[in-house]
């Protein structure tokens, strides 16, 4: 499947207080979330804001998983956030969201950065539960033209 995402608003605050290092894999990550509640982009900061609505099952496991090869370029007056296919294999899970996080080992601490609507719930029976991210990103920014 692939998706979008939408930014949370503290995300580029946080970034700019240098509270996170999200080229360092070991601390992007996403995690999946049920349908249970929608996530909140003025008022989830922090994972702990939605992690009671994370998915469980065979082959998931809490906090959800690193994100490959992270990285974000800007090019174009585009910020891209962008990383590896995030794929649970083996699994048997149903999520309607994942949000991708910057991981310090604490939730109340572990700043969220977007993201994605399924639209519904997208299921994996003992098979592979695949992330295709856009191609265009994980998440992008684009600033409006300064002239």
């Amino acid at each position: 499947m692939a998706v979008s995402a939408w930014w949370f608003a503290n995300a580029f605050v946080t970034a700019f207080l240098k509270e996170m290092d999200v080229e360092n894999a070991s601390e992007l990550r996403v995690m999946l979330l049920t349908n249970a509640n929608l996530p909140s982009q003025d008022d989830d900061d922090y994972i702990n804001d939605v992690d009671g609505d994370e998915v469980s099952g065979t082959g998931y496991t809490a906090d959800g998983m690193d994100i490959g090869s992270p990285n974000i370029d800007s090019s174009a007056n585009v910020i891209k956030l962008d990383g590896d296919n995030s794929t649970w294999s083996t699994s048997t899970i149903t999520a309607q969201f994942a949000v991708v996080y910057a991981n310090t080992g604490t939730n109340t601490t572990s700043p969220c950065l977007c993201f994605v609507d399924f639209g519904e719930d997208e299921s994996s029976s003992a098979g592979n539960f695949t992330i295709a991210w856009n191609a265009s990103g994980i998440a992008t920014i684009t600033p409006t033209d300064y002239s």
